[in-house]
């Protein structure tokens, strides 16, 4: 099954398995083939296992001579990855491998996300239980679905197939830091039921399309202040409205909430006499644009194509004045900074999809904040919002903060191994981003956790890419942690 682009690196365990987890696809909802491959590996080595209704999957391995009767500790992952590619990639995530390729020191997939985010966690675990020289107490493999997407395999996990009550998390992209509080989120909506009317008349059929952004992880890089498209599209279009007539016919922008869109795309229809003002227009919008984001996406455009065939359908207009009004009005980007940990992004929210589906407009954000009142009040803007404007507004997917413990055990373990190993000590951490721990919090109760991991970067875009040595040292700290705990 494995690929043969990996072959070379160091450490062998580790990039084997996560080569061969490239080749299956495993993007969140479609986790059936991955959740197979973790079963089968475990009765291929005689290993305890579970596989529950979510697909979530625990292996279960027994410590090693000396360390039989130590506590057991879970190593923790999800095995789904965030399915985002180029527009000119041709890729199909529901059946392709993951085309791997090595630039220096780093990892990346060709022309789409390479899930290293959390693929990597995987693979150190299955190397772990994998390993006949390792020492190490009792280990329980924690693996879970649709992180991406909710943490829908963590919210459907039944605790009482675990044991362990101390937790070491491998899904942060920093190495070095070690991550001991992460906020909570949700995922909001706002639904616009659409008015379609027949297009009569002589109209010219345009695209305005918002290309050339970054993106990235709407709570790892919203502070980077990086464009969103979605709002960038209700700003040009605000503005463009007071300057010509013109209906829209189709919009849409991102693919997922947790991720910062980067495109965006409007069809509109216009009159023959207003094609130019339109161009003129977008060159404005053009040159505030680069100057606006000249720092964080130097390579920002709006592009403008004539289209051969005019739709049959448009928005009415008051649906059309409602579209824009709710791109321009829906919050996006940092909401508050802590005052607690200089530089930590407190709240946000991030308009990350738009789309059309079943007659009705939607605008999905990913809302996080590391206090529950703040992350309330963003909701309530947004509820607000839809409702004066006649949309209906909904949340799903609510999970809860992971509060710092002063008095960890497991990060005084991770403290003294770093220095033992470096001379120095490691960075602690919070982040403002969501990771399972807060879950686990809520449904095990007294659970000791930390959340490490190898440098990743530009998670969630095709961008996305993973250091090798990086692997190497995070994988060698792992092996010095677990021989510490007895």
């Amino acid at each position: 099954m494995s690929g043969n682009v990996l072959k070379d690196l160091k450490p062998y365990e580790v990039f084997k398995f996560f080569e061969e987890m490239c080749q299956i696809p495993r993007g969140s909802g479609n986790e059936k083939g991955i959740s197979d491959y973790l079963v089968n590996f475990a009765k291929a080595r005689n290993l305890e296992v579970i596989q529950d209704e979510a697909l979530n999957v625990i292996i279960k391995k027994p410590g090693t001579a000396g360390y039989e009767n130590a506590a057991p500790i879970i190593l923790q992952g999800h095995m789904d990855m965030v399915c985002e590619k180029n527009t000119s990639t041709v890729h199909d995530f529901e059946k392709d491998p993951l085309q791997l390729r090595i630039d220096g020191d780093m990892i990346y997939a060709t022309g789409t996300t390479l899930g290293a985010d959390n693929g990597i966690a995987v693979a150190m675990s299955l190397a772990v239980l994998d390993s006949n020289n390792l020492q190490h107490p009792p280990i329980e493999v924690l693996v879970t679905t649709e992180e991406e997407t909710g943490m829908g395999g963590a919210v459907a996990l039944n605790p009482e197939h675990i044991n362990a009550r101390t937790l070491i998390n491998i899904d942060s992209e920093e190495e070095g830091k070690l991550l001991v509080s992460c906020s909570g989120g949700l995922r909001a909506r706002t639904s616009l039921n659409i008015a379609w009317e027949n297009v009569q008349g002589n109209f010219v059929p345009v695209a305005v399309r918002i290309r050339g952004l970054k993106g990235g992880h709407s709570g790892m890089e919203i502070h980077k202040q990086r464009g969103n498209s979605n709002k960038l599209l209700g700003r040009f279009l605000l503005d463009l409205m007071s300057a010509v007539s013109f209906d829209i016919c189709d919009i849409s922008g991102g693919a997922k909430s947790n991720a910062i869109p980067r495109e965006a795309d409007v069809t509109l229809l216009i009159n023959a006499a207003d094609e130019a003002i339109v161009k003129e227009k977008i060159q404005e919008w053009n040159n505030t644009f680069k100057n606006e984001f000249k720092v964080s996406d130097p390579d920002v455009n709006i592009e403008f194509e004539l289209l051969s065939s005019v739709p049959s359908k448009k928005f009415s207009n008051d649906t059309k004045e409602k579209t824009i009004k709710l791109l321009t009005l829906i919050p996006s980007g940092v909401q508050t900074m802590s005052m607690e940990i200089a530089g930590l992004v407190q709240s946000s929210t991030n308009l990350g999809v738009v789309a059309i589906e079943n007659n009705q407009l939607n605008f999905d954000s990913a809302v996080r904040s590391s206090v529950k009142s703040l992350k309330v009040d963003i909701v309530n803007q947004s509820r607000v919002i839809s409702e004066t404007l006649g949309a209906e507004f909904s949340t799903e997917a609510d999970y809860p903060d992971w509060q710092y413990d002063a008095n960890s055990n497991i990060r005084k373990v991770f403290e003294k191994v770093y220095k033992d190993m470096y001379g120095t000590n490691p960075e602690i951490v919070a982040i403002h981003a969501g990771v399972e721990c807060g879950l686990f919090k809520e449904k095990f109760g007294e659970i000791d956790m930390i959340s490490f991991g190898p440098n990743l970067y530009d998670v969630h875009t095709p961008d996305e890419h993973m250091s090798i040595s990086s692997v190497e040292r995070s994988w060698d700290y792992l092996v010095n942690v677990l021989k510490e705990i007895k």
